[in-house]
């Protein structure tokens, strides 16, 4: 419809033209809202998580996925990809990739649906994308379980840095393909002598840990590379239900828990435990028993990026490392308090500085909402204990008359001689009116 037609249109219906192209641009506008919402499971992380900790989120020599790519700074991994799709074909006596673009054709758009963001790469490099990132994540797994593949490697495989920084990169939230695809890639290109689900060689190659279950998730469970870690570590983690009556609680509402320098000195006993599930935190008889946890140089990039996908994920679930983040920074305040928690046997520091984990924890909850919240019961527990006069004072007495041998003879000695002095005065008394 032209100019003068709207606005003869208009003048017809009692409207102005300004109010015809207004609705034309509306009704354009709702044809184009799709009738339902994909689910998303690879997301950017939000601006103010990366005002934070920028570095922990970026990639340092790989990128996977369309968030970071045509990127120039990783020029030199992408000849690394090539080589590894070329390896794979001369291993298949393959000349050409024309049998798998049926397949990269038919899952596009499932693919581009797993990204939160729209992905403005035309089809045909995103296909590019898709094969040659998902042929060497699924290359890099197969050589580092069969020892025969790695021959042609060089310092790929044998260089630890570069091992470190692969395996480090292809954990960022941004730096993910979905697993489904990565699965359906590792079939195709799968020999006889290859072991059945990609998720065995992908858990081999992290060294995941196992949660309370002790068994490796499903493809179904597990979305890409980050969750699969995600749910390996918290398989077999009890639920904690919603706050019946009441809404879930948040960082206003929630009544945090005092520092570990604090704790003790209200009378808590912290007690490091091995062989329990890292969240698996328990307090009872005034003992908290906290696992035993590791930090090293990938520990807050880990966290970092968990904590991120717990953020941005869709259909709710607990947010275990959200709230045992949120835990840790209650206990720490100070590094005096990460000196109690080491010295306790509850924090291994192979950063050496104490400093530097407190203000790790510290700033790691920065910007992040709390719901449902897993400590819950703990928090209120241990709050009553130490709202208990009677365990501050017996933690006041322990403290200042028992902390060490000496200061307990020292008190023994002191009621010796008070008792000695009663007795001598008794026996003066006695003597007197005698």
């Amino acid at each position: 419809m032209s100019y003068h037609q709207l606005n003869q249109y208009a003048r017809n219906n009692g409207r102005s033209g300004i109010q015809d192209y207004a609705l034309i641009y509306i009704e354009d506008m709702l044809c184009g809202v799709p009738p339902t919402l994909p689910e998303h499971s690879i997301f950017r992380v939000r601006p103010q998580l990366c005002r934070v900790n920028n570095k922990a989120y970026e990639p340092e020599i790989l990128v996977v996925g369309p968030y970071h790519y045509g990127n120039d700074k990783f020029k030199s991994m992408e000849e690394q990809k090539m080589r590894y799709m070329q390896q794979l074909l001369q291993r298949r006596k393959e000349e050409s990739v024309d049998r798998y673009m049926p397949t990269l054709g038919e899952l596009e758009q499932l693919v581009r649906n797993c990204y939160a963001e729209t992905i403005n790469l035309s089809q045909e490099k995103f296909l590019a994308m898709m094969f040659i990132d998902g042929c060497f994540i699924v290359e890099l797994f197969r050589k580092y379980n069969m020892e025969k593949l790695r021959n042609k490697d060089g310092p790929l495989m044998e260089a630890d840095w570069i091992r470190y920084c692969l395996q480090r990169d292809l954990l960022l939230l941004e730096n993910q393909l979905p697993l489904f695809f990565l699965n359906k890639l590792y079939d195709l290109t799968k020999g006889p002598d290859e072991p059945h689900e990609l998720i065995d060689i992908a858990t081999t190659y992290f060294d995941f840990k196992l949660g309370d279950s002790g068994q490796c998730p499903t493809l179904h469970e597990s979305k890409h590379l980050l969750h699969l870690m995600h749910t390996c570590w918290t398989s077999g983690l009890p639920n904690v239900p919603r706050l019946s009556g009441r809404a879930p609680p948040t960082k206003e509402k929630l009544m945090f828990m005092s520092s570990a320098t604090e704790l003790r000195e209200s009378g808590v006993k912290l007690r490091a435990v091995r062989g329990r599930h890292m969240k698996d935190i328990r307090f009872e008889n005034g003992k908290l028993e906290i696992p035993v946890l590791i930090v090293q140089d990938h520990t807050e990039l880990q966290f970092r990026n968990l904590i991120a996908y717990e953020q941005h994920r869709q259909g709710g679930g607990i947010s275990y490392f959200t709230d045992y983040v949120t835990l840790m920074d209650c206990l720490i305040n100070s590094s005096k308090d990460v000196e109690v928690l080491r010295r306790a046997g509850i924090i291994k520091n192979y950063l050496g500085d104490d400093e530097v984990i407190a203000q790790m924890f510290n700033k790691m909850g920065d910007y992040v909402t709390l719901s449902n919240f897993y400590y819950s019961e703990i928090f209120k527990t241990v709050n009553a204990y130490c709202n208990k006069r009677r365990n501050v004072w017996m933690a006041k007495l322990r403290r200042e008359y028992f902390h060490s041998p000496w200061a307990f003879l020292s008190v023994l000695a002191a009621i010796v001689l008070l008792l000695l002095a009663a007795a001598q005065t008794v026996f003066s008394i006695l003597s007197y009116t005698k």
